[in-house]
């Protein structure tokens, strides 16, 4: 019997498109996590994950698209393996991540991506794309709004905190980094749970422990920042019309339908599907919505 272990040809294992890799890289103070499959010379995919997750929601998404685009998924501060450096003062504001998210681009030498957008990853890719409307080559939005008519009642305790910033109304929010609202976050709106695997909101909620609840109280504030920018958006998408799919779980409890179906009032390039899901949509049909983007990107983007 032969003990020795076979041979392993790390150089050509090192090129193949499947092969996600896991770095960081220092911007502005912040040491970014991310998740990257690199093929040369491809059309690049940024992907930016939501409240309540990180790139690991990506995990299965990005070996899919990654035989034919270069796909990237870097952890927003205050999420995943992202980590403010010692020392730094960063305030948690949409735009602060976005000016993260931008020197990352930048320092990666992004000059050209589509953007795969979900929840709060959806106001950072739009601010990206009102600044730098020339480096967006396509938008998926997977329950990332950007119409007013697509925030539900769920929004109501954030409304009233955005309106009035008191010290009581800040602390109202904080239950929805409990361990159990972030499951729920998962589960609501599916219709077999069985399909959501524990460890993506159990990370998230070690995520949210390991860092703190008011990066996360700071944002769920911010967030109305997002609703009076949207004008710019809906100007941008009526300008530059980019090749837009919203694929969106139909049960979301936050990010209603007709938020998806806004998308063609001002770009008639948009596409709208839904599925039968709830607001992590990916975590169920993931292999369905990983089709449906490979089919847009294909027609849409790929060179």
């Amino acid at each position: 019997m032969n003990a020795t272990p076979p041979a392993v040809d790390h150089a050509n294992a090192a090129l193949r498109p499947e092969a996600v890799r896991h770095a960081t890289l220092e911007v502005d103070g912040v040491s970014v996590f991310y998740r990257e499959a690199e093929r040369a010379d491809a059309p690049v995919v940024l992907l930016l994950h939501g409240f309540g997750a990180s790139s690991y929601m990506f995990r299965n998404l990005i070996p899919a698209l990654a035989g034919d685009y270069h796909v990237i998924a870097p952890d927003l501060p205050g999420f995943g393996q992202t980590t403010v450096l010692p020392g730094v003062d960063f305030a948690y504001t949409f735009d602060n991540l976005t000016s993260v998210i931008d020197a990352f681009t930048q320092a990666k030498g992004l000059t050209r991506y589509a953007v795969y957008v979900f929840d709060y990853g959806a106001p950072v890719a739009w601010r990206l794309a009102v600044k730098h409307p020339q480096k967006i080559s396509a938008v998926v939005s997977q329950n990332g709004n950007a119409y007013e008519e697509g925030l539900s009642p769920g929004w109501a305790d954030m409304r009233r905190a955005w309106s009035a910033p008191t010290a009581e109304n800040r602390e109202a929010l904080r239950r929805f980094n409990t361990p159990d609202m972030i499951k729920w976050q998962y589960v609501e709106g599916v219709e077999d749970a069985s399909l959501i695997a524990p460890e993506t909101y159990q990370l998230a909620s070690a995520a949210i422990a390991r860092i703190g609840d008011e990066p996360q109280m700071d944002l769920l504030l911010d967030y109305g920042s997002n609703v009076k920018q949207y004008p710019q958006l809906h100007a941008f998408f009526r300008e530059y019309q980019p090749p837009t799919l919203a694929i969106w779980g139909k049960n979301d409890p936050f990010f209603l339908p007709p938020g998806a179906e806004a998308f063609k009032r001002d770009n008639p390039r948009a596409e709208v599907r839904f599925v039968n899901s709830g607001h992590f949509a990916i975590e169920t049909h993931g292999a369905e919505i990983a089709a449906a983007m490979l089919e847009f990107l294909n027609r849409n983007v790929k060179a």
